[in-house]
């Protein structure tokens, strides 16, 4: 069973708060095309991707799941790979909850997302 797989079930999980803007199979290929990356632990696994603007380059976490515990335990890992990328600092997408869980290791709220659906 490859890591995709293996990590299927978590990703598919935090894909349910995405508000419909990816499947798993859109996961796979950004993944597959470079484009995403698979940070894949024991208890748990985060996608993340690049993104790049006019004055910054930031490593965005857009997708989690597993325990807390496993999922803090790779910020290191990924700050130290973003750095070697050219990456400025991380960002992070997703629900409420991570404010609180991430507020003590320095992360600050920049700014809430709102959708309006039609």
């Amino acid at each position: 069973m490859n890591e995709l797989e293996r990590c299927r079930e978590w990703i598919e999980a935090a894909l349910e708060y995405n508000g419909g803007c990816y499947s798993f199979d859109d996961v796979v290929q950004g993944i597959m095309e470079g484009r995403m990356q698979l940070w894949a632990g024991p208890d748990g696994c985060a996608v993340t991707e690049i993104l790049m603007y006019p004055q910054r380059k930031l490593l965005n976490l857009f997708l989690a799941g597993g325990s807390m515990e496993q999922l803090l335990d790779m910020e290191k890992d990924a700050i130290t790979w973003a750095k070697a990328q050219g990456c400025d600092g991380l960002s992070l997408s997703g629900r409420k909850g991570w404010t609180r869980a991430l507020k003590e290791r320095g992360w600050n709220t920049l700014h809430t997302t709102l959708i309006r659906e039609f």
